[in-house]
């Protein structure tokens, strides 16, 4: 027989031989299926891990893992202008962002280990082996690093080797089968099964380690259990008609569920408020500790604060107006006793972020507090609870530090924050804006009188006017609400007639010291945007 087929014999002198050709299967688990399949026990492999890393930071490092760790030092160590493109394109998910993106990496990179340990055994093993590696410098770098933390990434490094090594073996006892026969089909099965089964487990294990993580620091129902106490100065009044009442417009106060949050933390640093203590350091003629019974016992003021972001553009949304509860920052400045040429103070987050803020802004007469509790509540977690800092008039890259554990007295020429090795502006003050909310961007309005509504804000300044131009126009002064405080933004609409077709809008404020805002457009780095925010309105008949 010249050509004999699968399955057929021939005699080769005097023997007997039948024909063991490849079966279909075995040819196709020579080319992309057999790769594929490779591949994908790469990715179940290193998915297992990730979750274990997750799972067991639960319970030996609830404010520090592996993922976060590696999370924090691409974060660290991303160019300025890279996090500025992060934070306009995704504002406030930018974190859920890099989550995802840090995903597509870790899986393309475990689906070529996988290719690798079934072309060559250990070459994939070796290069999760990297991984290991990289996790335990990524958290030799973090603030919160211990022993515990540091043995994570080697635990489950060794934990995604064995399971590659375990799937992958199991995948080349498929393809070795002989024929198409029960041995052919119970080699399948018995890979498909556990690369099946490893799979559900790593998705369970990830939605039980999101949940539980949280839960086992336990910080959140220490959060629950927290009851703040009365303000011995309350907040002052509302004045009548602050609110400017247009539909669509945000709330004057800004819910706790709907403040923005920017910062570096990667996952919200559990901070015990049975164990936080806050330390004053550095050029001051005493050394203070406050623990967090200590600090409740305090004369507490509550105060209406707005804060910003640097990094909002203009009409941007990443600032918001809440009451804050908190003891003011220059009485337990005035504890420790400045020495003289101090100029900064340095506040550390239990994450390691650091701000640096001036010290006579800390000092002065402004409501400048360490913030226990937001809106009538503590603190929401990702705000910083237990404690946090909030101050008027700067922006929060250089004052608003969260889960703040030490205020290091120094100077600018000495010390610096997080941000200001990176390109951005060593003191940050809030700079005078205006933003239009209504028309909301997109929706066409009916021809006829068309009312605007906005916020305008020029923090520890105030603001005497809002004005609004049409299609270069004359400016018009705004129908413009009494604001709660010189720290806050203040409300203000107009109506104003248009007929059918696209109409430019504009708007400016001018503070109380009468200085107009900013026309020159700037991008935010390094010190905030300015210009004025302008909408094309579509006037329809």
């Amino acid at each position: 027989m010249d050509n004999p087929q699968p399955g057929q014999t021939t005699h080769d002198g005097g023997t007997r031989v039948r024909i063991h050709a490849d079966s279909r299967v075995q040819r196709q688990l020579r080319d992309g299926p057999r790769r594929r399949f490779a591949a994908a026990a790469g990715v179940v492999a290193a998915g297992a891990a990730v979750v274990a890393g997750e799972l067991l930071a639960g319970l030996v490092s609830p404010s520090l893992s592996p993922l976060t760790a590696v999370g924090g030092a691409v974060i660290d160590a991303v160019p300025p202008g890279v996090k500025d493109w992060a934070v306009a394109l995704f504002g406030t998910a930018d974190k859920a962002a890099l989550l995802a993106g840090m995903g597509l990496v870790i899986a393309v990179i475990a689906a070529l280990a996988g290719i690798m340990e079934d072309r060559r055994r250990h070459t994939g093993v070796a290069v999760v082996g990297v991984f290991g590696l990289v996790g335990v410098a990524a958290i030799a770098t973090r603030a919160q690093a211990t022993p515990a933390a540091l043995a994570l990434p080697l635990v489950t490094g060794l934990m995604a080797a064995v399971m590659l090594r375990f799937l992958i073996g199991k995948l080349q006892n498929w393809a070795a089968t002989p024929h198409a026969g029960s041995g052919e089909g119970s080699s399948r099965r018995r890979f498909l099964q556990d690369l099946a089964g490893g799979a559900v487990l790593t998705a369970i294990g990830g939605a039980v380690a999101g949940a539980w993580r949280g839960a086992t620091a336990g910080v959140s129902e220490a959060r629950d259990r927290l009851a703040l106490p009365q303000a011995a100065s309350p907040a002052p009044a509302i004045p009548p008609g602050a609110a400017a009442g247009v539909e669509g417009m945000q709330p004057l106060i800004t819910p706790n569920p709907d403040f923005y949050r920017i910062d570096t933390a990667l996952s919200v640093p559990a901070a015990d408020p049975d164990t936080w203590v806050l330390k004053v350091t550095g050029m001051v003629q005493r050394e203070v500790e406050l623990d967090l019974a200590g600090l409740l016992a305090k004369p507490l003021a509550e105060r209406h604060i707005t804060i910003a972001c640097v990094s909002n553009p203009v009409g941007g949304d990443l600032i918001g107006n809440a009451r804050w509860l908190g003891w003011p920052v220059r009485e337990l400045l005035a504890q420790a006793g400045p020495l003289p040429g101090a100029d900064m103070v340095l506040s550390r987050s239990a994450d390691g972020w650091s701000a640096g803020t001036p010290l006579d802004v800390l000092t002065d007469s402004r409501d400048a507090l360490l913030a226990v509790g937001m809106n009538g509540e503590p603190l929401p977690l990702e705000h910083g609870f237990p404690v946090r800092l909030v101050v008027p008039g700067l922006y929060g890259y250089v004052s608003a530090t969260k889960w703040v554990t030490e205020l290091k007295v120094t100077t600018f020429a000495d010390d610096a924050g997080y941000w200001t090795p990176r390109g951005w502006s060593e003191r940050g003050p809030i700079k005078m804006s205006s933003r239009i909310d209504v028309p909301r961007k997109g929706r066409p309005v009916p021809a006829g009188t068309v009312m605007f509504g906005g916020v305008a804000w020029a923090q520890h300044t105030g603001i005497a006017k809002v004005e609004l131009r049409v299609n270069r126009g004359p400016w018009r002064e705004t129908e413009f609400s009494p604001g709660i405080s010189v720290d806050t933004w203040y409300q203000w609409k107009l109506g104003v007639d248009l007929g059918p077709g696209q109409h430019e809008v504009q708007v400016r404020a001018t503070d109380l010291a009468g200085k107009t805002q900013d026309e020159e457009q700037r991008p935010v780095a390094p010190d905030g945007a300015t210009g004025f925010h302008t909408v094309r309105v579509d006037v329809r008949s």
